[in-house]
């Protein structure tokens, strides 16, 4: 079914951008009064920061320029994901990246002012500012890689450079890329990159589901040159910036940023590829006899254990069934869920030009917005659940920290959002009885969120932990070498029970996680915390709910290891992670005999 275009979706399915900005009168004047409050900053400050008052007040006022940037920014990106076709959308983002280049630019004297100040003035600075103390300790955290302060300025009003990678890859996904019909047996249907993910990798039908698995990865074969190209000129930028910094490595770079040690980091991508592939593999030889096949390929994976009984769901039930699964949260957690969906947070209707998959931006200072595209399915429902965990999150950091402090590392992030989803599955499995059902909601919290995040993304890391090692080697990557890489990962995660299907190796192409540093190792490592988290909220852990709700306001104030062990994970172990691969293990032994119980009644 052909998509339809953004103006002829019902405003009820999109969500209400005039909560962060009215108009376009109101966009440009936000704009220049933010410019006006950049430049009146720099007039002020550059070369008068001697003493610990003034450094006091430029903090004060540095931080209500952010404050500021996040709301113009925000919106000018939200307005485009929707609709990334719209001329008027790309001008605005496009305007925005000069903003934020200038921005970034004329305040860079700042923070390397900062850092050449005596530790006494700072303190005596911080002590009239107290509520930024974490955001000063967190420039000194920087201290050993600043360069000279004209080449940070310079650095920084290149930022629209460097992003352009992930705007090209962004640019040739969302407008250049056309896919012709899948032929089936002389009848055509119509293919995009949206109705790949969210209904042809889970087509029942073989014949369907193959060819439409060749149309998609035949047509990307035409991009890959291009696309290899943006992706090594992110690496190489990454790493030349690391060694200009002094890094040890790009690893190193990346992992400072995120507060992380590369022993969490390795060990997340060692452990999962050993030890849960035999479980996933164990999965994937049900599918197979579930469905009779004679062999399971790779474009069989996102297959549904029953996709005849795959329960349909409206907006209006979902939304119940998600405020009942987290009434564990407390009263505040749920009012924020009540609001979401009363003042229009979420984007549900899917239309030509929409960004594919799902997100939550969360703005300080605003409301968060969520993305995604409603199908009625009961998947739907974890995907909603999952991204009101992100906004969960934030609306609690923000009710306790200042517009630095509110974002976490990325190694937590994807905590909060996955424990939601872990808790709207334990609420549906004790609230029904019956047996399908339940076998339903197992195999999805397997195929959806454990695969999702700790096989997709995982398979993800590993491949990408190749691509960095090359390119710390002082080596680049082409379009042939990521085929060769990305193959080789499945190869060894699936082994000989599944058949790679050629035109596997470029799901490389798929992912933005590429350009945003090491992320996608960080999916399982959120989810790994949020599965020992829910474990002790399901068995009525009684200090497990208030634990949790300090850890989210906490926001950015504390390491991912320091959040995990606040919620009760010790993540310097490999206990939790261990924990949470055997409990992997347990939900696909009950899939075999649930099914098992059913094929005999």
């Amino acid at each position: 079914m052909k998509l339809p275009v953004r103006e002829a979706v019902p405003l009820e399915e999109t969500w209400d951008l005039t909560r962060l900005v009215k108009d376009e009168d109101e966009f440009n004047e936000r704009v220049k009064v933010l410019l006006e409050a950049v430049h009146q900053f720099q007039v002020n400050y550059e070369d008068h920061l001697n003493a610990a008052t003034s450094i006091a007040q430029a903090l004060k006022d540095y931080e209500k320029i952010f404050e500021q940037f996040v709301i113009v920014h925000t919106y000018a990106n939200l307005s485009w994901e929707t609709n990334q076709g719209d001329e008027a959308a790309q001008a605005r983002v496009s305007r925005m990246n000069q903003v934020a280049a200038t921005l970034f630019s004329k305040t860079s004297f700042f923070k390397t002012t900062l850092l050449s100040t005596s530790e006494d003035v700072l303190n005596e600075a911080v002590e009239q500012v107290p509520h930024l103390k974490h955001f000063v300790e967190d420039i000194l955290r920087n201290q050993p890689y600043q360069l000279h302060p004209e080449v940070e300025k310079a650095f920084a009003s290149l930022n629209v450079a460097f992003d352009a990678p992930y705007a090209l890859y962004n640019a040739t996904k969302a407008l250049d890329l056309r896919f012709p019909d899948v032929d089936v047996d002389g009848e055509q249907f119509p293919l995009s990159y949206s109705s790949f993910e969210n209904n042809w990798e889970q087509e029942v039908d073989f014949s369907k589901r193959h060819a439409a698995f060749q149309t998609f990865y035949g047509k990307l074969r035409d991009y890959e040159a291009t696309t290899a190209k943006a992706y090594d000129t992110q690496v190489q930028i990454e790493k030349r910036m690391a060694d200009l910094r002094g890094f040890d490595s790009v690893f190193h770079s990346l992992l400072h940023e995120q507060k992380v040690t590369e022993d969490l980091y390795h060990r997340q991508i060692d452990v999962i590829m050993n030890e849960l592939a035999p479980h996933m593999r164990r999965y994937a030889k049900l599918l197979q006899k579930v469905h009779g096949l004679d062999q399971m390929t790779f474009a069989d994976l996102k297959i549904s254990l029953d996709p005849e009984y795959e329960p349909t769901v409206t907006k209006k039930e979902a939304e119940k069934m998600i405020l009942e699964a987290l009434q564990p949260m407390g009263e505040n957690y749920t009012q924020m869920l009540q609001r979401a969906y009363d003042e229009r947070w979420i984007d549900y209707a899917p239309n030509e030009g929409k960004r594919t998959g799902a997100f939550c931006a969360s703005p300080y200072g605003a409301n968060s917005y969520i993305l995604m595209s409603w199908n009625n399915h009961m998947s739907n429902v974890f995907t909603l659940a999952h991204e009101l965990g992100h906004a969960g999150h934030f609306q609690q950091a923000y009710q306790k920290q200042n517009v630095f402090d509110g974002r976490v590392s990325r190694y937590f992030v994807e905590a909060p959002s996955t424990l939601n989803e872990l808790l709207v599955a334990e609420h549906l499995v004790t609230t029904k009885e019956d047996l399908r059902f339940k076998r339903w909601i197992i195999s999805n919290m397997v195929s959806k969120t454990y695969y999702h995040n700790f096989v997709t993304h995982l398979l993800e890391a590993a491949y990408q932990r190749e691509v960095y090692r090359i390119v710390d080697a002082g080596g680049a990557v082409t379009a042939k070498r990521l085929n060769e890489l990305k193959r080789q990962v499945l190869e060894q995660f699936w082994g000989e029970d599944i058949v790679i299907n050629e035109g596997a190796e470029r799901t490389w192409m798929r992912q933005p996680h590429y350009y945003m540093g090491l992320y996608p190792y960080t999916y399982s490592a959120g989810l790994t915390i949020a599965t020992q988290v829910a474990q002790r909220i399901i068995h009525k852990d009684e200090n497990a709910v208030d634990d949790w709700l300090r850890v989210l306001q906490a926001g950015g104030t504390a390491t991912p290891e320091e959040l995990a062990k606040m919620a009760g994970v010790d993540v310097s172990t490999d206990e939790p992670l261990r924990n949470t691969i055997a409990y992997i293990g347990q939900l696909i032994t009950q899939l075999e005999e649930l099914t098992e119980e059913l094929e005999k009644a």
